[in-house]
């Protein structure tokens, strides 16, 4: 068990760093720059701060997921609250991907398209792993 819930946990730090480059291509597939020319100084530079926090959350959850996927599976408490607060976050985000964003208009090709779902493939995996790790009880020892 233990070496199959490594595996999931290092294709899911895998996983974020492809939702890096989907986030890379957002801006362009939505117009971004276009959008948020008309917004203040002040407010377009907060939305480009958090877009990059958010990127520096995904390269991190990324790299601790795929650099420590055996100690995260192992079960230790740590590890256990680190990840529930990943499966939090990631249930989180796929109920604001379901319920809070319409991308319906700029959902323009079938890249987009297939881009959009494989996405909330990914929102639908992580949460189900990381819970899946949370749960697992240490090993005796």
């Amino acid at each position: 068990m233990k070496a199959n819930l490594t595996l999931l946990l290092q294709i899911s730090g895998v996983l974020h760093l492809g939702l890096m480059g989907a986030g890379a291509l957002m801006p362009r597939a939505v117009n971004l720059r276009t959008h948020l020319a008309a917004l203040p100084p002040f407010i377009r530079r907060l939305f480009w701060v958090y877009y990059l926090f958010i990127g520096l959350c995904l390269v991190s959850f990324g790299l601790i997921t795929v650099g420590f996927a055996e100690t995260l599976a192992a079960g230790g408490g740590l590890a256990r609250a680190l990840c529930a607060f990943f499966a939090v976050f990631w249930t989180v985000r796929l109920i604001a991907a379901t319920f809070v964003f319409d991308v319906r208009p700029y959902l323009t090709n079938t890249l987009w398209r297939v881009g959009y779902h494989a996405t909330n493939v990914v929102f639908i995996f992580l949460p189900v792993v990381y819970l899946l790790a949370a749960c697992v009880s240490p090993a005796p020892k």
